[in-house]
C-alpha cells in the first residue's frame, strides 16, 4: 500500500504572489508552491514536497547508475587541503572554494567535486588489474562559493549532485566506461521527462581528451549553445570551432601608415576611415598568469573571455589595466598592432588566417596601418577559437548557419585520462607484472538543478506540472468542501493507495474549493481527482494537469483508469 498524505497535516504554505527577489520561473513557483524556502543567499531548505521530488530524481539516477555496474559510496564533504594541493586545484578553484581551519589550525575545504578523494580510495583499495575496471559514485551535497547566487536552486552555494568516476587500465576501457555513462544519462533524462541536448564541450581545467554536456533548453539557462538546423551538430559556444582557408598574401600592397587621431576604438577607427569594422583587426591585451598576451580578432567580433579562459586553463586570465602600460612603452594603448610586437605572445582567432590583410594599430599614438598581412608582416603564436559565437555563424560540419539558444547544464561527462592518476601515482599491477598507470573518467549530474530545469520546462501559467516519474504524488484528490465530499475523497484516496498509487488528498476544513483547486494546479501533481457536486452518486471528476482535459467517472472507473 502506497502513502496517503493529507494536506491538513502537510507542512506546506502556498503563496499567491511571486517572491520579490525571484526572477526565474523555477524560483517563483518552487517557493510559491511550498517546495523550498530560502535560508540565505544561495542556500535553500527543501520542504516535504520538494524533498519528495528531490528523492524521486535521486532514485532514478541511482537505478540507472546501478544498472551500469556503478557502486555507491558516500564520501565526506569536509576534506583535507593536502589532497587538493596534490592536484593543484586548491589554488585553481580560487574564490569558488569554501576554505576553513579546525581548532588546531589545520586547513580544510568543503568539497566542490571529489576526483582527488576517489583517486585516493582506489589507490588504497585496488592493487591489480584484476580489480578494474570499477565505477564508483555518490549522491551528495557539494559546495561552491558563488559570487552571485541566482535563479533559486539553479545556482546555489550548496547543491545536490551525483558524481561518478570510472577507473580503467587502458584508454579503450575508458572509452567504454564513458559510453556506458553517456547511455545511462540519456536514459535518466528521458525517464525524468527532461528535454535535453548533448553538446560538445571543452574540458578546461578538468583536462582530458573528450567532454560533453547535457543541456536542458530553457530561457533561464546560464549556458548558451548552438544547434545546427541542417545536421546533428550541437555544441557549447565555448567548443565551437571555425576554420578559415589561407588567402593570397601577394595580392596586397605594402604596409601603409595612416594618421588617425582620436580613434582608439574600432568604432571610431571604422568611421574615420570609412571602412567596415570587419576590415579592422582588434587586439585585446590580457594577462595570463601575469604575463601580457595579445589576442587578435576581426574588428566586428568580440573576444569571449570565458572561452579564452577555458582554452588557457588552468592559467588565470584577466584584462590589463592602465597601470600595465606604464612600464611598457612598446604597447600604445588604443593603437596596438601585431606587427613589430616584442616579447608579447600573440593569440589569434582562426579568422585571422595567413594571407589576410587588416587595418590595425601601428604601435604609435594616433596612428594605424593598413595592408598588414598575417604571415607576411606578423606571425601568430597560437590559433584559438576565441570570438563570441553569433547567430548565423557557419556550422563546422556542414556550413549551415547555426542557431543560438539558452539552456541549463544538467550533466557533464569527461574522459579525464591520467591527470589525477599522475598526481597521486595511481598504478596497479598489470597482466605482465609491471605497474600500469590508471586512466579515469568523471561524470556529474546536477540533481537539484534537474528539479529547477524540470520546473522551467514543464510549468505553465497556473503553476508546476511535474512528470509522473518525479512528482510528489501520482494523484491529488480534492474534496470540494462538504462533509459528503470529504468523506468520498478520503475513501477514494485509501482505495488508490491500496492499488499502489501515491496520493495527496486535500481535505482541509474551512478552505474554499477555489483555494484548493488553485493549490492543486500550483503544486503540479499530474492527475487531479475532484470529489464535487456528484459525490452523492459516487461520481468524481478526473483532470489531467498538463492538458486540462476533464471527464466524469465512477469511483471504480477512476481507480481503474489511474492504476492502468
Amino acid at each position: 500500500m502506497a502513502q496517503v498524505q493529507r494536506m491538513s497535516r502537510l507542512m506546506v504554505k502556498t503563496l499567491r504572489d511571486d517572491p520579490a527577489d525571484a526572477e526565474t520561473l523555477n524560483h517563483k513557483l518552487l517557493v510559491r508552491a511550498g517546495y523550498v524556502r530560502r535560508t540565505s543567499a544561495g542556500i535553500w531548505s527543501w520542504l516535504p514536497l520538494g524533498k519528495k521530488v528531490l528523492e524521486n530524481i535521486t532514485r532514478v539516477v541511482r537505478e540507472e547508475m546501478d544498472a551500469i555496474g556503478g557502486q555507491e559510496v558516500l564520501l565526506p564533504a569536509l576534506l583535507p587541503k593536502e589532497a587538493y594541493d596534490a592536484s593543484g586545484r586548491y589554488e585553481e578553484y580560487g574564490d569558488l572554494l569554501f576554505r576553513l581551519k579546525d581548532r588546531k589550525g589545520a586547513d580544510y575545504l568543503l568539497g566542490p567535486t571529489h576526483e582527488e578523494i576517489f583517486t585516493q580510495i582506489v589507490k588504497d583499495q585496488c592493487s591489480s588489474y584484476k580489480n578494474l575496471p570499477v565505477i564508483l559514485y555518490q549522491i551528495q551535497t557539494k559546495y561552491r562559493d558563488e559570487a552571485r547566487p541566482r535563479a533559486g536552486v539553479l545556482r546555489g552555494r550548496e547543491f545536490q549532485m551525483k558524481d561518478s568516476y570510472s577507473f580503467d587500465t587502458t584508454d579503450e576501457g575508458l572509452v567504454e566506461s564513458y559510453q556506458l555513462h553517456r547511455d545511462a544519462y540519456i536514459r535518466i533524462f528521458e525517464r525524468l521527462g527532461l528535454d535535453h541536448r548533448i553538446v560538445s564541450a571543452v574540458s578546461g581545467a578538468m583536462g582530458g581528451s573528450a567532454s560533453e554536456e547535457f543541456l536542458a533548453p530553457a530561457p533561464a539557462g546560464e549556458d548558451t549553445f548552438v544547434d545546427c538546423p541542417a545536421c546533428e551538430y550541437a555544441a557549447n559556444t565555448e567548443a565551437v570551432t571555425f576554420t578559415a582557408a589561407a588567402a593570397d598574401a601577394t595580392s596586397h600592397g605594402p604596409v601603409e601608415e595612416l594618421d588617425t587621431p582620436d580613434t582608439p576604438t574600432i568604432e571610431t577607427l571604422a568611421a574615420h576611415l570609412g571602412v567596415p569594422a570587419s576590415a579592422t583587426l582588434k587586439n585585446l591585451l590580457v594577462k595570463v598568469d601575469g604575463e601580457i598576451v595579445a589576442v587578435g580578432v576581426p574588428g566586428d567580433r568580440e573576444v569571449d573571455l570565458g572561452k579564452l579562459g577555458e582554452h588557457l586553463a588552468p592559467a588565470e586570465v584577466e584584462l590589463v589595466t592602465a597601470e600595465d602600460f606604464v612600464d611598457r612603452p612598446d604597447l600604445v594603448r588604443g593603437y596596438v598592432g601585431p606587427q613589430g610586437l616584442a616579447k608579447v605572445r600573440y593569440i589569434a582567432d582562426p579568422r585571422i588566417a595567413p594571407g589576410t590583410a587588416w587595418v590595425t594599430g601601428a604601435n604609435k599614438p594616433d596612428t594605424h596601418a593598413k595592408n598588414v598581412v598575417c604571415g607576411r608582416d606578423f606571425e601568430v603564436d597560437d590559433y584559438l577559437d576565441v570570438v563570441v559565437v553569433e547567430d548565423g555563424d557557419p556550422c563546422p560540419k556542414c556550413g549551415t548557419g547555426l542557431k543560438l539558444d539558452r539552456a541549463i547544464e544538467i550533466g557533464h561527462i569527461f574522459q579525464l585520462g591520467r591527470k589525477f592518476a599522475d598526481a597521486f601515482q595511481l598504478d596497479v599491477l598489470g597482466q605482465n607484472g609491471k605497474p600500469v598507470r590508471v586512466t579515469m573518467g568523471s561524470y556529474g549530474i546536477g540533481v537539484s538543478r534537474a528539479v529547477a530545469a524540470l520546473a522551467e520546462q514543464t510549468a505553465d501559467d497556473k503553476g508546476l506540472c511535474w512528470p509522473r516519474e518525479i512528482a510528489p504524488a501520482d494523484v491529488h484528490v480534492v474534496a470540494a468542501g462538504k462533509a459528503l465530499q470529504t468523506e468520498l475523497a478520503l475513501e477514494v484516496a485509501e482505495k488508490l493507495s491500496a492499488v499502489g498509487l501515491r496520493v495527496l488528498v486535500d481535505e482541509r476544513p474551512g478552505v474554499s474549493p477555489g483555494v484548493k483547486f488553485t493549490d492543486a494546479e500550483l503544486i503540479g501533481v499530474p492527475k487531479i481527482l475532484v470529489a464535487g457536486r456528484r459525490s452523492a452518486e459516487g461520481v468524481v471528476e478526473l483532470k489531467d494537469r498538463r492538458t486540462g482535459e476533464r471527464e466524469e467517472l465512477t469511483v471504480a472507473e477512476a481507480i481503474a483508469r489511474l492504476s492502468a
